[in-house]
């Protein structure tokens, strides 16, 4: 029986407190923060982020095919499995499948939705062999409806007023279904230890939980809407890695999606479950965050607040055919290591640094090596929506050394030796292209 091998979640590090955006627009303070996305983070590099977490102590050669869900991929037009894909360093042919969804939705300033969504990202590897958790029984149904959309034309998310859109979709629609589909299934709502729903807001989630016979406190336990907000197409998957962090064998789970229709996964935890508990997932993400200075910043980071560009040369377009060169050694992170002195080194070289041997080399990847600090520079007058520019010169774990950007850091707080890891981010958008590599990043723990 197919089912979950694996599970990974990413959760940003910087958070904007609730209360800054209704300090500014007015109203009574609101609790709660918000995951932000940071100024170099999208779609696509949180997805990866909760591949990667979803990947530990998984071969990635066990892995045939990408499948990436989102309503706000960087590109309209362009594959972002494939660039998911080719970061991980997997092959290009589809029986174990990675599941990836990750959303950085954008909302009107001064409105609900802005203090509601959050950014996120989940992944699971789905296969037929050492399955974790097993999928029982799906259920789904369509529901063909304008509540809540972005057209090609619209910079933010629009919905109609919210009477109607509960009252015709989630909180009818879901328990409906939901009902439905445990008919068919067989079950009761008191057969699941754990259900992870997709929801709006904390109290919609609320009044469809009460309607459906399942219990907040225990079934459903809601840690995403107060720390992280709704994640869009990731939310339903983050509710599952939620519940999987705390899974026992036997526990049956209730997976409920919501969108212009919704799925229903009756799942049941096998023996496996304990050997994937090594994820960062949900609760160690929460528990790693900085505090956004304000809502200016929040503004800035998501385009909503213009600022003076640089008075510098506009950069140049990437060129496709330069991209493609760098697919293996820029995105994939690849050098050589030398097959004479074991010399781990970046850029791939054909002359050895160290022992000047010649083309004597096996590929190796640095994506998934940790470092530590050996030298670093603030840059306060470079240009970056976070100041200032931190650079940072690595000497990894088993050899080689690199300078890369440091991104997610405290200033005050990198020091010389500090531990750090490899972090997939987006650099730069120029003339319709973005532009991706690694930067380092303190170990999040």
């Amino acid at each position: 029986m197919p089912g979950i091998t694996s599970y990974g979640a990413y959760i940003p590090f910087n958070r904007l407190l609730r209360a800054e955006i209704s300090k500014v627009w007015g109203g009574g303070a609101v609790p709660g923060e918000k995951a932000v996305a940071g100024f170099d983070e999208d779609a696509i590099t949180m997805a990866v982020a909760a591949a990667i977490d979803c990947l530990t102590d998984v071969d990635r050669k066990d892995i045939d095919g990408v499948y990436f869900a989102s309503t706000t991929s960087p590109y309209r037009e362009k594959q972002a499995s494939a660039l998911i894909a080719q970061v991980l360093n997997l092959d290009n042919h589809a029986k174990n499948i990675l599941v990836c969804a990750s959303d950085v939705r954008p909302a009107y300033p001064k409105s609900d939705k802005e203090i509601t969504f959050g950014d996120g990202a989940a992944s699971f590897f789905i296969s037929k062999n050492d399955v974790a958790v097993e999928i029982e029984e799906i259920y789904t149904r369509f529901n063909e409806l304008m509540d809540v959309w972005r057209s090609d034309r619209d910079t933010y998310v629009r919905s109609w007023e919210d009477v109607f859109i509960y009252a015709k979709g989630f909180t009818s629609f879901v328990p409906a279904t939901v009902s439905a589909a445990l008919k068919k299934f067989g079950l009761k709502p008191g057969d699941f230890a754990r259900v992870a729903l997709y929801s709006p807001n904390a109290r919609q989630l609320g009044a469809a939980a009460k309607k459906m016979g399942f219990d907040l406190e225990s079934q459903i336990k809601d840690v995403l809407h107060q720390s992280v907000g709704n994640t869009g197409t990731a939310m339903a998957m983050m509710s599952l890695v939620a519940a999987l962090e705390e899974a026992k064998p036997n526990d049956r789970l209730l997976l409920v999606g919501y969108g212009d229709g919704c799925d229903v996964f009756s799942m049941k935890a096998t023996d496996g479950i304990a050997s994937i508990r090594n994820r960062r997932g949900i609760e160690k993400h929460l528990a790693s965050k900085r505090i956004m200075t304000g809502y200016t910043q929040y503004l800035t980071w998501r385009t909503q607040l213009e600022t003076e560009p640089p008075r510098r040369v506009p950069l140049e377009r990437p060129s496709a055919s330069a991209l493609l060169r760098d697919n293996k050694s820029g995105l994939g992170f690849y050098g050589v290591k030398c097959l004479n002195c074991g010399t781990p080194q970046y850029p791939p070289q054909r002359v050895c640094l160290n022992c000047g041997s010649k083309d004597q080399f096996e590929d190796y990847c640095f994506a998934d090596k940790t470092g530590k600090v050996t030298a670093f520079s603030h840059d306060m007058l470079g240009t970056t929506l976070d100041p200032p520019i931190t650079g940072a010169t690595i000497d990894f774990e088993g050899g080689g050394r690199i300078k890369l950007d440091m991104t997610d850091r405290v200033p005050e707080k990198v020091s010389v030796g500090m531990d750090v890891e490899m972090t997939f981010r987006k650099l730069r958008y120029v003339d319709g292209i973005y532009d991706y590599w690694w930067k380092c990043r303190p170990i999040r723990s």
